[in-house]
């Protein structure tokens, strides 16, 4: 994927693009500037300098793939496709976004999705998975509205950063399923103007 700067709902220009290790320092203060709530479903600790190098990392050698939103030179969202590198599921994907909060409910979230789709159709990816915990109300509800439904349900499959166990959901959506609703979410918008 090349940089594209995109509109937000209220006319606001973002840059999405590639994340590189040079987006280190500032992928840092987006991940240390997010409430500790957010952070706290997330697999990772995201305030470990060197646990988002290696993330970093791994989107460089291949298989994940991970974009970021800028407003102006900040990063205001961040977003996955990881690939597995198994045989048996090949075929799937699993898409992950977090956005800061003041930059929710504007659109960017689902731009950062549309994005991934077509990074995702691109590597000939059939199905997208979204896995979150119970408590993620906010990410389901977007997943629902891209066509992902709900497969499975893990009780305390998992643990939040704070050691406590919670429910796990797991969500899939078809790649021709996802165009539909993504297609029906921008026809009115700047559908046409982005891709």
């Amino acid at each position: 994927m090349t940089a594209k700067t995109v509109s937000l709902k209220d006319g606001k220009k973002i840059l999405i693009r590639p994340l590189t290790l040079r987006d280190l320092d500032k992928l840092m203060e987006f991940y240390r500037a997010l409430p500790s709530e957010d952070r706290r479903y997330l697999r990772v600790d995201v305030t470990n300098r060197e646990v988002v190098s290696q993330r970093i990392r791994l989107a460089e050698k291949g298989n994940v793939y991970r974009l970021v939103a800028l407003d102006k030179d900040k990063i205001v969202a961040d977003g996955g496709l990881e690939l597995s590198g198994e045989e048996w599921h090949k075929h799937q994907g699993e898409l992950r976004v977090i956005v800061a909060r003041p930059y929710r409910r504007r659109g960017l979230g689902t731009v950062i999705m549309r994005e991934l789709y077509f990074l995702a159709a691109e590597k000939n990816i059939e199905r997208l998975v979204a896995m979150m915990m119970r408590p993620q109300k906010a990410a389901q509800t977007i997943c629902r509205r891209l066509g992902f439904r709900e497969e499975a349900l893990l009780p305390d499959y998992v643990k939040d950063l704070s050691g406590k166990t919670q429910d796990l959901i797991i969500m899939f959506c078809d790649l021709k399923d996802m165009w539909k609703e993504l297609d029906h979410l921008y026809s009115d918008s700047d559908w046409q103007r982005c891709r």
